[in-house]
């Protein structure tokens, strides 16, 4: 490689770590934040998992170092950073808590979706209240009823992560068509935390401190016309609120990069498993058995490899991460679109990082023995937050590498992109 192609690699890589907003804190300084937390985050971990939900305590930490205005618009006090500088942050935070890595980055992303709205819709959420979180369900899963001014929604949106520290909720709905005989229409709209209630039903296995319970709307709800964002305006690159946000990164499809937010805990707690790993290993010593007694486990070549092979793989899932998040910036960057194939081509690199990252904390899991299972050891947790993000459909390999199969084979793609 020349060295002039490794300087445009450097270049696009930078792109999305580089705030464009005057006094914006470094991304240096907010990673280094992050890392701060990591030690209570795992400390808290199994308090997180009993609670189900990302305390109040520390969403006001996130939210004192500046982690929710990463990619919020600048207008609101925001630092517009990029989906490179979002998977720095959220894999530093996923080595401390899975679960209270995945709330902060549903807290990131929903401020840059909000950006993508017209602009009304962002003043009501942000004008009284700039430090306002959103959760969000995002499957159109009811249809909106046409009214003066705007629509009428009622039902029940479930997964929508962190919504006990959220005061308004992104949610997926079906709009009429526009003519007849067309199909129906689907897109996101914002409502306020007054107009829906909280159905507490996240009782599961996995990721039990995302607190995504479901969102209820029980009686026809009315959503100005401004508070609309279809998902075709998502996905062009041009949706409503690039009139007002000109930064590049509001051009991104919303499915080029936003996948990342959800691989990028998985990919912080694989290496906070490796971390784990580590420290077990150094300090156990055998107690008989097939391996005899008294010896320490890190002196096991088996061990040993399982760890080099975890690394490798987390190595892997974050430069597939970085190189196809960084090539997005920068294409928009030059003022240019995100083709079909470059944006399965993402989508795959998403679901194969988690592929990755999921197969390095199964291998580290299985070597650890008995002394892991207990509910107090983090690496148990770590293990069943990892399998249950990998069965997130955006990451899922068997759904989207069929997507990927079908492109390369000239084939209709059928999947999300």
């Amino acid at each position: 490689m020349s060295s002039n192609n490794t300087s445009q690699i450097a270049a696009a890589s930078a792109l999305g770590r580089l705030s464009p907003v005057a006094n914006a804190p470094s991304l240096e300084s907010i990673v280094a934040a992050a890392t701060q937390l990591v030690p209570l985050l795992r400390e808290q971990g199994q308090q997180t998992e009993i609670n189900r939900r990302l305390s109040e305590e520390m969403s006001r930490r996130f939210e004192e170092a500046g982690f929710y205005r990463l990619m919020q618009p600048a207008r609101y006090g925001g630092y517009e950073y990029g989906f490179t500088a979002m998977m720095d942050l959220i894999s530093e935070i996923g080595r401390g808590c899975a679960s209270s890595a995945w709330a902060a980055a549903l807290g990131v992303i929903h401020n840059w979706l909000l950006a993508l709205f017209p602009e009304q819709a962002q003043d009501d959420v942000w004008g009284p209240t700039p430090n306002a979180l959103m959760c969000g369900s995002y499957a159109p899963v009811t249809m909106a009823e046409p009214t003066e001014g705007g629509w009428l929604i009622q039902g029940k949106w479930k997964f929508a992560s962190n919504v006990d520290n959220s005061q308004w909720a992104v949610l997926g709905v079906q709009f009429p068509p526009a003519e007849k005989g067309a199909p129906p229409g689907a897109g996101f709209v914002v409502v306020p935390r007054r107009e829906w209630t909280i159905e507490d039903d996240w009782f599961v296995a996995g990721q039990a401190g995302t607190g995504s319970k479901t969102v209820v709307i029980g009686k026809p709800s009315f959503v100005p016309a401004h508070r609309r964002l279809l998902f075709p305006e998502a996905a062009s690159g041009k949706a409503p609120g690039t009139a007002v946000n000109t930064n590049p990164v509001y051009t991104i499809p919303f499915l080029a990069a936003m996948p990342v937010c959800l691989a990028s805990p998985l990919l912080g707690a694989a290496q906070g498993a490796i971390d784990v790993f580590v420290d077990m290993c150094g300090s156990r010593v055998t107690r008989g058995g097939a391996g005899g007694g008294g010896n320490r486990l890190s002196g096991f070549s088996h061990v040993q490899s399982r760890l080099a092979g975890a690394a490798a793989a987390v190595d892997a899932a974050r430069l597939v991460l970085d190189r196809d998040t960084s090539e997005v910036e920068h294409t928009v960057s030059a003022g240019n679109a995100i083709s079909v194939d470059k944006r399965i081509r993402n989508r795959r690199g998403h679901a194969y990082s988690a592929k990755l990252c999921h197969g390095a904390i199964q291998d580290l899991f299985t070597t650890v023995g008995a002394s892991g299972l207990t509910l107090d050891q983090p690496i148990q947790r770590i293990w069943r937050d990892g399998n249950m993000i990998a069965q997130h459909i955006t990451l899922n390999w068997d759904a989207v590498s069929t997507m990927a199969g079908q492109q390369m084979l000239g084939l209709e793609p059928k999947g999300a992109y």
